[in-house]
């Protein structure tokens, strides 16, 4: 049977839900405590406390000195005493030696309660901090405890309380104790109270959560979340795109009927939520940001103001005050889903603008004549329009289509801008790593929400946002989200990349070591007698037809020859006169090349002349590069 210590000791594990190595070094170090309050011992000196479990018994061991005679039995022992630890010992040695003093167990239980409890706390704190960290950016779902004016009090997980605070409530959301919420957790933050956890249910990417439990295609990755932009409590837009052909995002979104997304519109207080198609072509992107509105034209400028990029979108007459959305909200969140500044006007409006600029744009005045007769028309319209009288479907066409060609000309480059926009593009690519551009945004060492954000406004990859960044750092401040602190962590990584670029160039231009080549001509005397060493007879074996032969490799001597044939030999033989006997053994295919078997290239080949009348040795060998040519 168990003893009450073991029994008290199992009782706290599972009450605290901690391991068994953190509760038992928070016994040991509170035994040590008490016996450092007990004799009233340094804390330099080392000690140790030995606890066993089955039994409950302690044992202590204090580092004492080994002397002749004891004055001070707290940090000295005789060399008797230290002989039973360890044999070897000498006088002035350092020995740990049992030093558990009698009635140690009752002391330690007074003195080391508060201790332990201290202990167990500590740990009990730094394992919730470390489970809720990883849980930073995930929905968690907890009992409301408290309720009051600054928020409310959640229980959560491992005996753990959160806050949510006003601000991060939606408006209109009424919470009583021991109702169910779930939130995203925004913040985690240790103190010696205990771990203070934020959680919010605004943040938007409690949106992004709650889509991905509701739509498996989000959850799988078949369907990808490209922005958010949201109003909590009022509306929200989302833009999605489809990983897979034949997949329609924003059906798999909105689900059967709406089903799926009637359950996020439910737990978020009936916000309205728009599921748009996400486009590449920004032009086509916004005027579906727009909707519920019907978009005339979309026309994207390159001007950097303020604000950023702008888009003037042009709408019918009875579609503006759609487009634009109770007190601005419709715009304003397609601003937030695009990441573009938008401009919306009415048609008349356009139209009104476009003949100001045929008549105060230098740069237009080609268009301004060839539309003259356009424009007249345009004028009239606007007139009648003035007077309130109605127009025909046809005379808003007719106005649309002039509006879109002017418009359309004034966005246009020139071929000279678009080339020196291309040089500059070129020239900043250059100062980046190539292996930027294929490193997902996603998986950089940025934090997951930052880059939740940067992939939002168009930075699919960390060379997209190094581009952006060396040419205006100030475009990735403006977006929402992003602040100094976010600033900071981006600059340290542009200037990683920088390093990464400077090892690369570094490695590309260090020295190569060399490989000797055989590049010298020789004269047709010196191969004969350097390289040639074979018999007359194993030498001729390799003679081919002239001109038209191929050429064969030159076999390699089976053994050394007797001797070696001199210049004047060599230089008058002739075919009539060769013995071919050397060849018998040898084979021969369809080309009439003799080869030996198993014999290794020496890049030397011997042939006969007749229009010379001599003997002719050529030896192949490398000019530069891999490219091989012959030498005679």
């Amino acid at each position: 049977m168990k003893n009450e210590f073991t029994l008290a000791f199992n009782e706290v594990l599972e009450d605290k839900g901690l391991p068994k190595e953190i509760i038992l070094e928070a016994l040991q170090s509170a035994m040590v405590s008490a016996y450092q309050r007990s004799v009233n011992a340094s804390k330099e000196q080392k000690i140790e406390a030995v606890i066993d479990t089955e039994t409950g018994k302690v044992k202590i061991f204090a580092q004492k000195e080994v002397v002749d005679s004891v004055e001070n039995d707290i940090t000295e022992t005789t060399l008797e005493e230290a002989r039973k630890v360890n044999p070897e010992a000498q006088l002035g040695d350092l020995v740990m030696v049992e030093s558990t003093p009698k009635d140690f167990g009752r002391v330690a239980a007074q003195t080391a309660r508060q201790v332990i409890q201290q202990r167990i706390r500590d740990a009990e704190r730094k394992a919730q901090v470390a489970y809720f960290e990883k849980q930073l950016g995930e929905v968690v779902s907890g009992v409301v405890q408290a309720v009051g004016a600054a928020g409310l009090t959640i229980g959560l997980e491992m005996k753990t309380e959160a806050s949510m605070p006003r601000k991060e409530m939606i408006n209109g959301e009424r919470f009583h104790i021991h109702d169910r919420v779930r939130a995203l957790v925004a913040e985690v933050k240790d103190n010696q109270r205990g771990p203070q956890i934020i959680l919010s249910r605004t943040h938007r990417d409690f949106l992004r959560r709650l889509l991905e439990n509701e739509v498996p295609e989000i959850f799988h990755g078949i369907v990808e979340i490209r922005s958010i932009a949201r109003e909590p409590g009022d509306r929200a837009k989302v833009a999605v795109s489809a990983t897979q052909q034949g997949i329609d995002p924003v059906g798999a979104c909105v689900g059967i009927r709406g089903v799926r997304i009637q359950a996020i519109v439910k737990e978020l207080h009936d916000e309205k939520i728009d599921v748009i198609e996400w486009s590449p072509d920004p032009a086509i992107f916004i005027a579906k940001a727009i909707s519920p509105a019907r978009v005339s034209g979309v026309y994207l400028t390159d001007q950097k103001t303020e604000g950023g990029k702008t888009a003037t979108v042009v709408v019918p007459e009875d579609q503006l005050s759609l487009a634009i959305g109770r007190v601005g909200q419709n715009a304003r969140l397609a601003a937030k889903l695009t990441g573009w500044r938008i401009d919306i006007k009415s048609l008349t409006e356009a139209a009104t603008d476009a003949l100001y600029k045929l008549q105060h744009d230098p740069t237009l005045s080609v268009l301004a004549e060839a539309e003259k007769a356009n424009a007249v028309k345009v004028e009239e319209s606007l007139a009648k329009k003035a007077e309130g009288k109605p127009l025909t479907p046809e005379e808003f066409d007719f106005m649309a289509k002039f509006v879109d060609r002017v418009e359309r000309k004034a966005i246009a480059k020139t071929e000279e801008q678009k080339k020196q926009e291309e040089e500059l593009l070129e020239e900043i690519k250059k100062s980046i790593p190539a292996s930027a551009f294929t490193t997902n945004i996603l998986d950089s060492s940025l934090p997951e929400h930052v880059a939740y954000i940067l992939q939002e406004a168009g930075f699919f990859t960390v060379g997209d946002l190094a581009v952006q960044f060396k040419i205006d750092p100030d475009q990735i401040l403006r977006l929402p989200g992003i602040g100094n602190r976010v600033m900071e962590t981006i600059t340290n990584l542009m200037t990683a990349l920088d390093e990464q670029l400077v090892a690369e160039q570094a490695a590309a231009i260090a020295p190569v070591a060399e490989v000797p080549e055989t590049v010298s001509t020789v004269e047709v005397e010196k191969p004969i007698v350097e390289e040639v060493t074979t018999t007359v007879d194993e030498t001729i074996t390799e003679l081919v037809e002239p001109v038209e032969s191929e050429v064969s490799e030159v076999p390699e001597p089976e053994a050394e020859p007797e001797k070696e044939p001199s210049l004047e030999e060599l230089f008058t033989l002739r075919p009539e006169v060769l013995d071919t006997s050397a060849i018998l053994d040898e084979d021969e295919d369809e080309t009439g090349r003799v080869k030996k078997k198993g014999k290794k290239n020496k890049h030397i080949v011997v042939t006969y002349d007749p229009d010379r009348d001599m003997t002719v040795v050529r030896k192949k060998h490398k000019r530069g590069g891999d490219d091989w040519g012959w030498d005679e």
